[in-house]
């Protein structure tokens, strides 16, 4: 395994301003990554403090267990929605933070065989737990083309999903889309590209894929229903999202819950340097929120 990891925390400063990590605090990273915000928090609360970190991804726990080595982190293969599960099992019953930065990875992304990527032309995979539950090509390959088309749409917002997906069944009658160069190849075939933009035809469709293989958005409601109850009265819950579903059920879930009071009206964006500086965030939006008394 490559220790080096290659992906770049978005909104560092502005995670660390809303969640204020002091000595003794704990907190949990739930989306753990290339580690970055994880050693930021653990430094932060210092020896008398806990940070618990927990991934999906085995790589990335195994990469970031070795570089935060010798900081109070305790590090889990896990899901974000599973938690409350980690938390009661090492007898932690609240903690002071809760971060969630949603979404892939640089290191996933540079990995051309996991098929996240639309540039690479590994095998379309997009699990995050690559031994566990059903990769792309073969969730792909039993969809009924309606289904297929309906996922494009819900979940990558994409208006010619039910050109793609047509050609999608209609090739693999003959040669099955395995890898993801095949798909990407495919799209741009259905999807004129946007004159005045950069963003690759491909780019919805991939995304519509990974969340409907991840079941992502399941996830996210469910973290969203259960971590308030183990924030202490005033902890925080600050969560990172990549795209409109993703931050409307965020936006939705701090305005509902009385157990949360929205910290943040509107969502705190990248600046125009980190923007350019790391072209990831520049979709990023953070919302938090606090727990209330109730």
């Amino acid at each position: 395994m490559n220790d080096a990891t290659v992906h770049i925390p978005v909104l560092f400063d502005e995670v660390l301003e809303q969640l204020r990590p002091a000595a003794g605090g704990v907190f949990v990273d739930g989306t753990l990554g290339g580690g970055g915000h994880t050693r930021a928090l653990a430094e932060r609360v210092g020896d008398t403090g806990r940070v618990i970190s927990v991934d999906l991804d085995a790589v990335a726990v195994e990469r970031a267990s070795e570089m935060l080595a010798g900081l109070s982190v305790s590090v889990a293969n896990a899901s974000y929605a599973d938690i409350p599960e980690v938390l009661d099992e090492i007898g932690v019953a609240a903690v002071d933070g809760v971060l969630l930065d949603l979404g892939l990875s640089s290191d996933q992304l540079a990995d051309p065989n996991r098929g996240f990527s639309y540039m690479a032309d590994g095998d379309l995979d997009m699990r995050f737990d690559a031994d566990n539950g059903e990769p792309a090509w073969k969730m792909i390959a039993r969809m009924s083309e309606e289904h297929l088309a309906d996922v494009i749409y819900q979940y990558g917002e994409e208006r010619f999903s039910r050109r793609i997906a047509r050609k999608i069944v209609e090739q693999r009658r003959t040669d099955p889309v395995k890898t993801a160069a095949q798909l990407a190849e495919l799209v741009r075939s259905c999807v004129p590209r946007s004159r005045g933009h950069n963003i690759d035809p491909a780019t919805r469709t991939f995304q519509a894929l990974r969340i409907a293989v991840n079941g992502e958005l399941d996830a996210l409601q469910s973290a969203l229903r259960r971590l308030p109850n183990y924030l202490k009265p005033g902890g925080r819950l600050a969560i990172i999202s990549f795209h409109s579903l993703e931050d409307r059920i965020v936006k939705e879930a701090f305005r509902e819950d009385d157990r949360l009071n929205a910290v943040t009206r509107k969502p705190i964006v990248a600046s125009e340097e980190e923007s350019s500086r790391n072209p990831r965030a520049r979709s990023a939006k953070l919302r938090v929120a606090e727990r209330t008394s109730v």
